[in-house]
């Protein structure tokens, strides 16, 4: 055999982005290396395996396709490997491959993978963001081993475990008349303009609660981004619904938002942890999960106000104390 499990794994990279450029970010590795195992494996195999095109990136030829499914098997056979021997010396190694739901991405991601490889040295963590219904096809298709999202839709051949539990709440502008309120109603926003959260499931959720209770929402724009979202709330563009509590009570221009409660019965976003339910644990998985749930919790996300003290801060709002809460943030 004269081709390795690193060549593959730059083919398998370069096919699911369609760009030299983007597998390259994706596994951390020069443009030029990852352009000359493509034409090695191209070279040994006797076959090309993607059409160029400048202005659409690169395509899989047939046989591209067919050696992708090949590659995938291979690479987790070898990653396979490792578990074993990590399992029979009760050693935690190897690579996992970790998606998170885009809008806990910026909060939660970074703190929770350089914890995890820092108590084990012998581990490395390829990140991937996307919205939950790409999670949930990436774990399918073996392209992720775990990801970090919300209990939304969750079909049957997944297995979802619970952290932490988030209440949605309202984003405004610091100085709007909606920031003077310490609890607003659904019907009281009804008046008021919208910016939705565009995202698959995301949006089915937050328009949920309004069809919950009959009302129309007033929805003035929509945006997949949630910084370009908290932006526009700030500049007095109107609210939003939210369910993650960033410390930072900055929009990335600078202005504030004020977080205030929702009141009412709404069914809040679960955090967890999403893996396939048939697909064998191993003890990097476990040790994982474990450390996640360690570091993820009510009383505690990295990252984020944990509800438990958002608990204590809307309460002494509730009590008369219109102030924000104690360490200023807001989400």
């Amino acid at each position: 055999m004269r081709y390795t499990l690193r060549q593959i794994e730059y083919f398998i990279a370069t096919a699911e982005t369609g760009s030299i450029t983007l597998a390259s970010e994706r596994v951390n590795i020069s443009q030029p290396s990852i352009s000359t195992a493509i034409a090695h494996l191209e070279e040994e195999l006797g076959t090309q395996l993607f059409v160029r095109r400048h202005a659409q990136g690169l395509s899989l030829t047939s046989a591209g396709r067919l050696l992708l499914v090949e590659a995938k098997r291979l690479v987790e056979q070898a990653e396979y490997i490792y578990s074993v021997a990590s399992e029979v010396g009760e050693r935690v190694r190897g690579q996992l491959s970790l998606g998170c739901f885009i809008t806990l991405a910026p909060m939660v991601m970074p703190e929770l993978s350089h914890s995890f490889t820092s108590s084990y040295p012998e581990t490395r963590i390829i990140q991937t963001v996307a919205d939950h219904e790409q999670l949930l096809e990436r774990l399918l298709n073996a392209e992720l081993d775990v990801a970090i999202t919300y209990d939304l839709l969750i079909p049957d051949e997944f297995e979802f475990l619970p952290l932490a539990s988030l209440p949605p709440h309202v984003v405004v502008s610091e100085g709007g008349s909606l920031a003077r309120h310490s609890a607003v109603s659904l019907k009281e926003l009804a008046r008021e303009p919208l910016i939705l959260l565009d995202l698959p499931i995301s949006r089915e959720y937050f328009l949920s609660m309004f069809l919950k209770e009959g009302i129309e929402p007033n929805i003035a724009a929509r945006s997949t981004h949630q910084d370009v979202i908290r932006t526009m709330v700030a500049n007095g563009y109107g609210y939003t619904l939210a369910n993650v509590r960033p410390r930072c009570e900055l929009a990335l221009d600078g202005r504030r938002v004020s977080r205030i409660r929702l009141s009412g019965d709404h069914r809040p976003m679960v955090i967890g942890v999403l893996t396939l339910a048939q697909r064998r644990k191993s003890l990097l998985l476990d040790a994982f999960a474990q450390h996640c749930r360690l570091l993820v919790s009510d009383a505690s996300i990295p990252g984020m106000v944990a509800p438990a003290m958002e608990r204590r801060t809307f309460v002494g709002q509730a009590d008369g104390n219109e102030a924000r809460p104690a360490d200023g943030s807001s989400g």
